[in-house]
């Protein structure tokens, strides 16, 4: 199946955190969060301004993103969990260069 987001949407496919800490502790499933990173899978063709001019969205297919705990609404394609979410919802693109460590 293929999906194509409208608008200012974007589909993203989580990436899953490590399951060992930097000490070497392993995390069991069940006190995991979901992760707050993913790929972007799929990007619609941008929003409208007050002018009615296509604005394009600043993410594209293949960047890894960072998105609020809470952002998207989760989807079920050909049995594959994804997000879809407004492009607004997207924090930040993580660059290759970057070296980000979350807080505990």
């Amino acid at each position: 199946m293929t999906f194509r987001p409208l608008h200012d949407r974007v589909l993203v496919r989580r990436i899953e955190a490590d399951t060992k800490t930097a000490g070497g502790i392993i995390i069991p499933d069940t006190a995991k969060e979901k992760p707050q990173e993913g790929e972007v899978i799929a990007v619609g063709p941008g929003a409208r301004d007050e002018a009615g001019k296509l604005v394009p969205p600043d993410v594209k297919v293949g960047d890894r993103i960072l998105f609020g705990k809470w952002s998207g609404t989760e989807i079920k394609i050909d049995g594959e969990e994804l997000l879809i979410m407004k492009e607004s919802d997207v924090m930040g693109v993580v660059e290759k260069t970057a070296n980000i460590r979350r807080a505990a």
